[in-house]
């Protein structure tokens, strides 16, 4: 039986996949089935995923990937830039005269 992840792509020893759940990833480094579902251990963590969750990707992938997170760190560098400057700001009461 072979092993796939939630695309339907095969997984195999040496396959890039990432967990959908918490977004950890890594190469797979041994592949099993057990009560006709499969699972995938990965390299780093040392732990078995339930290939459901998992998602076979290319290295391209994940260039685009890395992209989009620095895309996403510098917009909340910017947005932390801004908070900052208008903290700065003084607000006083001495200009307005109230409303009514």
């Amino acid at each position: 039986m072979e092993v796939r992840d939630l695309r339907g792509k095969v997984v195999t020893i040496g396959s890039m996949v990432r967990y959908t759940g918490t977004g950890t990833s890594g190469e797979v480094s041994a592949v099993k089935v057990e009560k006709k579902q499969g699972w995938a251990k990965m390299n780093d963590s040392d732990l078995w995923y339930n290939t459901e969750y998992l998602e076979v990707f290319t290295k391209s992938e994940t260039k685009k990937s890395r992209n989009n997170q620095d895309k996403t760190t510098a917009a909340m560098e910017k947005s932390k830039n801004m908070r900052k400057g208008l903290e700065e700001i003084a607000m006083g009461s001495e200009l307005c005269d109230g409303g009514g």
